[in-house]
């Protein structure tokens, strides 16, 4: 059976950072290829894999300068505008500036029709946001009712030696990506928030996380029963979790993982995504029909899952 698939954690690459990365600066010709193209063949893949609609965000860089993040919303938004029953944009902003990274999402969102933002989980130093002179950025994310998807970044520079040991280079980067690091640091980040009680000034704050939750799903119980230690907060770490997070399956393709997901998250707050290109349409296809087999979800919460939950987190109509 044919399902309507929106995907949120979806990117390209504009070419207008410099990217320096070990990753992301050497991939193979065909990523880089679907990373760059905002039409056809992007379009043709999507039908492959029934997606109906991308929400764009750029492939993750540090810096990120005012003026470059200026460049690539609009180069993006020309895009939206070329196909815009398909492509839908997230702001990419300049953290390290909050103030114009927060006139950055309001201009993306009232000028664009952006749908909200994708933020680095960190700055290029290791800062994280949960220091209140960020806070003016989730403050605009709320006027304007859009959420703001946090996604992995790299090592900051003080960690980068800390997954280096006695094996291959390359084995340190993938565990401080890919195989780990971009996942725990993520998941951490989400936790400094709550800690430094942003979701107590922001009651109605919406928060994406991808791939199955960063981690957090599988530790979460034992996670809500140490926050008692954490000081006073109106709003629980349980019902933050439960009001305030959403999230997404990029990347992730079994269903284990999902379970877990299942269990300790509204499924109203579960999201198909794919991670593309770095995943594909079709590996993403295979795994929804999986899923639609495994009856963990209904029939009603499955075709939320699919694309009524994005649609109704998003407003998409």
């Amino acid at each position: 059976m044919t399902h309507t698939l929106i995907a949120l954690e979806e990117h390209f690459d504009s070419r207008i950072f410099d990217i320096h990365d070990a990753l992301h600066s050497n991939l193979p010709p065909h990523l880089t290829q679907r990373l760059v193209d905002l039409s056809d063949l992007r379009l043709s893949e999507m039908d492959k894999g029934n997606i109906s609609r991308q929400v764009l965000s750029h492939i993750g860089v540090m810096p990120t300068p005012v003026s470059l993040c200026v460049k690539v919303n609009d180069y993006l938004a020309s895009a939206c505008r070329a196909h815009p029953d398909r492509l839908s944009g997230f702001a990419t902003l300049p953290m390290q500036d909050p103030e114009a990274a927060a006139a950055e999402l309001e201009r993306c969102v009232r000028q664009h029709g952006f749908l909200g933002a994708l933020i680095n989980s960190h700055l290029e130093d290791g800062s994280c946001f949960e220091k209140e002179k960020y806070w003016t950025v989730f403050a605009k994310a709320v006027e304007l009712d859009v959420p703001i998807y946090i996604h992995p970044n790299y090592p900051a520079e003080k960690y980068e030696d800390y997954y280096q040991g006695e094996y291959k280079p390359l084995a340190g980067v993938m565990m401080s990506t890919a195989s780990w690091g971009w996942h725990a640091d993520c998941g951490l980040h989400i936790l400094r928030l709550f800690a430094a009680g942003l979701f107590d000034s922001y009651p109605t704050m919406k928060i994406v996380i991808g791939h199955m939750g960063e981690m957090l799903p599988y530790m979460l119980d034992r996670i809500i029963h140490t926050t008692r230690n954490w000081g006073t907060f109106q709003r629980d770490l349980g019902t933050v979790w439960k009001e305030n997070i959403w999230v997404t399956t990029s990347g992730l393709f079994t269903l284990p993982p999902l379970r877990c997901l299942l269990d300790v998250t509204p499924k109203e707050h579960v999201m198909y995504s794919l991670d593309y290109p770095f995943s594909g349409t079709e590996q993403g296809k295979a795994f929804v029909e999986e899923i639609e087999k495994s009856g963990l979800l209904s029939k009603e919460e499955f075709e939320g899952f699919c694309h009524g939950n994005a649609e109704r987190l998003l407003k998409l109509k």
